[in-house]
């Protein structure tokens, strides 16, 4: 392939990524929007080699775990079992992507050091928005036996990093959501008045969400509740006093009411966002598409031992809150924390803050946008190795 011809203007440029479903829906979420997006956005043929197709199936419903090689979306997609993937029986990519460190195939690997014209490999890593991400955004690492060099890409919050995930057309599909429709198809029910506050609940497992629905029962203003169906939903319904709170179930208790919503396939999560005033979400990928729906939102990190993941969340925080007042700064500190495991929370506290978080949501959507969007600097990096 001619070095003149970038990623973005050739349909012919091949992508591999590969993708180990180590825990909930975090890695392949963010794989299959990568993926998705590299083909339709940038032109290129990708192949998504996944080692859960289940767990793959609840993001994306055509595909059918059963079958070893099949096509979505335009994106071809392979279960991954090493070693029948290995080198010797695979055309390797001019794109590699090794994500989250889930550690290529030896064969693999051996097969891209005889390609003549080696892949582009990149090691994508986990979103950061601490500062020393910048630092180490596409530092090179040679492989200590094969002459190849791999590509740190560092997702990020900040300039000088790779960004985070965001197509083309999401905020022309934001301003076309019909919210009242939704309403009426999701839950069979009209859209709330403003008089109500409309929160989502997705999360893993948390000992601060007992508080937080008795403040929310307890409080005087009205709460609707939604929780699509997850790690949270068995709280939920002990606290109904419910044996499950599966799709479709409702509860009421004082000024709080609560649906169950069911897993629901990666473009119509966006629309839950777009229809709350206030989004409670977890990992990385809900983390990402909460703030680009311009939205309040409170983020549940994934925990880690010995508390590995507060600096992320602290860094997280310095980025969302910059311009705020000190007192709302102040308050959705406190109430991060303790959604994090770290005291109470203190909804009152909180959302009387609420037309301040508004706001900055805005504000920092447009801020994010600046850095670029990760699919299209992760194709202007492969563009620049490959002229290099």
């Amino acid at each position: 392939m001619s070095s003149a011809i970038t990623p973005s203007s050739s349909p012919e440029l091949a992508c591999d990524i590969f993708c180990a479903v180590v825990d909930n829906f975090g890695d392949i979420g963010v794989c299959w929007r990568l993926a998705r997006q590299l083909h339709a956005e940038h032109g290129l043929r990708v192949r998504l080699f996944v080692d859960d197709l289940a767990v793959f199936h609840a993001l994306c419903p055509a595909v059918d775990a059963s079958l070893a090689r099949q096509e979505a979306a335009g994106v071809l997609i392979a279960h991954w079992r090493e070693p029948a993937h290995a080198g010797d029986t695979l055309e390797i990519a001019d794109v590699v992507v090794e994500a989250f460190a889930c550690e290529l195939p030896h064969a693999y690997i051996a097969a891209m050091a005889r390609r003549e014209r080696k892949p582009v490999w990149i090691n994508l890593e986990y979103l950061s928005g601490e500062d020393w991400v910048a630092d180490f955004h596409l530092r090179p690492s040679p492989h200590p036996r094969y002459p190849l060099d791999k590509s740190f890409f560092f997702p990020g919050l900040g300039a000088g990093t790779g960004g985070v995930l965001k197509e083309r057309d999401l905020d022309a599909a934001r301003m076309r959501f019909d919210a009242p429709a939704w309403w009426r198809e999701r839950l069979g029910i009209a859209r709330p008045d403003d008089a109500s506050t409309v929160v989502s609940l997705f999360a893993y497992e948390n000992p601060a969400v007992d508080a937080l629905l008795a403040q929310w029962r307890d409080g005087a203003s009205p709460i609707i509740l939604l929780v699509p169906e997850g790690r949270i939903s068995g709280a939920v319904a002990r606290f109904f006093g419910l044996p499950e709170f599966a799709a479709g179930r409702s509860a009421r208790a004082g000024a709080l009411q609560a649906h169950a919503l069911g897993f629901v396939e990666q473009p119509r999560f966006d629309e839950l966002l777009w229809a709350s005033d206030i989004n409670f979400v977890r990992g990385e990928d809900s983390f990402v598409r909460a703030q680009w729906a311009r939205k309040p939102f409170v983020w549940h990190i994934y925990p880690q031992a010995d508390d590995a993941h507060l600096p992320k969340l602290d860094a997280a925080l310095a980025h969302y809150t910059r311009g705020l007042s000190a007192s709302a700064e102040q308050s959705i500190s406190r109430f991060w924390h303790a959604w994090n495991g770290a005291g109470t929370p203190d909804w009152a506290d909180f959302w009387r803050h609420r037309a301040e978080f508004v706001s900055r949501a805005s504000r920092w959507a447009d801020e994010l946008a600046g850095v670029g969007d990760l699919a299209g600097n992760l194709v202007a990096h492969v563009a620049a190795r490959i002229a290099a």
